[in-house]
């Protein structure tokens, strides 16, 4: 067996991998109480983790260099960061449901590289001369894990907005808190009312171990959530931020390798081409996004929102420019 023939196996295995764990994810969620699907989920995500890094690794022993020169070498490198951060959001949360957001996203990537692209688009080829040098695997691999790393953080938001649904929820206190709640009765205060006084209406709220409170707007309104999706939610609120936070600097490196390297191949730190522009775009949505968190103390659906968004520009910056066939960085496909 050629590396060509072991590329075809492990990119179909990965997709059909990634397609059943998926549906592990989701019966588990369904049915929490079903005995080992959570682990059946997280060794599904390994063996895929495996089967993409394996595919990485025959490309690279292939052409020589690696694997990261095409759209369909970055898709699979973009879906390998996204299972290798599933992997330490899981461990931050201690929660195996972090696999129902992250096992789609994965699966989605590997069908379109695996059944959509052309045979031509996923062939290796020689590198165009602007390519030939080490800062490819510098400024490429460390964007693509941004990529990975804010998708994660975004789609976490996301499942926050919606274990969350109609419901304002505002989260007070430790955005790294542990996400474990107990039921009280608490005395809330009116939209707007001065600290101190008491509207008269009693609802359920949700205290966690380090005292932080989730209030619920507007009031006079019995709180829905129970005590284990305000539990759930916090811990989504939490593990976002954090995975935000961590894919903001790589971000950053990312975009100033990629200075250094235009700099080095084209004579210009910055020239203002639709991937710089869209990346600086992508950069200053997550600065804001950890400027509301940092400094103003946001919480809650608010900056949730602005991630959900982030969540759309990451893919404008990675894919869709890309494929327009315009600038410096195109793939040119669809036009």
């Amino acid at each position: 067996m050629d590396l060509v023939q072991l590329q075809g196996i492990l990119d179909n295995a990965s997709f059909a991998v990634l397609f059943i764990t998926m549906l592990v994810y989701w019966v588990g969620a369904a049915f929490p109480n079903f005995p080992y699907l959570a682990i059946a989920g997280t060794t599904g995500m390994a063996i895929a983790n495996l089967c993409i890094a394996a595919l990485l690794g025959a490309r690279w022993l292939e052409a020589g260099y690696f694997p990261l020169s095409n759209l369909y070498e970055s898709l699979f490198f973009l879906a390998w960061g996204i299972t290798t951060m599933h992997f330490v959001a899981e461990r931050m949360s201690r929660n195996r449901l972090v696999g129902v957001v992250t096992a789609p996203i994965c699966m989605g990537i590997a069908a379109f590289s695996t059944l959509t692209l052309p045979t031509e688009m996923q062939a290796s080829a020689p590198l165009v001369p602007a390519l030939k040098s080490n800062w490819l695997m510098m400024h490429v691999s460390v964007m693509m894990l941004s990529y990975a790393t804010l998708m994660v953080g975004s789609l976490l938001s996301i499942a926050f907005l919606v274990v969350t649904r109609g419901q304002a929820v505002e989260l007070k206190g430790s955005s790294v808190g542990t996400g474990s709640y107990r039921d009280r009765k608490y005395q809330l205060r009116k939209a707007g009312e001065p600290l101190g006084e008491s509207s008269g209406t009693e609802m359920t709220a949700a205290f966690s171990n380090n005292g932080s409170v989730a209030v619920m707007a507007p009031p006079a309104i019995a709180v829905t959530l129970s005590p284990q999706r305000l539990s759930l939610a916090d811990t989504l609120d939490n593990i976002s931020y954090r995975m935000i936070g961590l894919g903001f600097p790589l971000i950053t490196i990312g975009i100033i390798a990629g200075a250094v390297w235009a700099n080095e191949a084209w004579g210009s730190y910055w020239s203002w081409d639709p991937k710089e522009t869209w990346a600086l775009i992508t950069w200053l949505v997550f600065a804001a996004y950890l400027h509301a968190r940092i400094t103003k103390g946001w919480q809650g659906r608010r900056p949730a929102l602005l991630a959900a968004v982030g969540f759309l520009v990451v893919w404008v910056c990675y894919l869709g420019v890309n494929l327009l066939g315009k600038g410096l960085h195109s793939y040119g496909w669809f036009f």
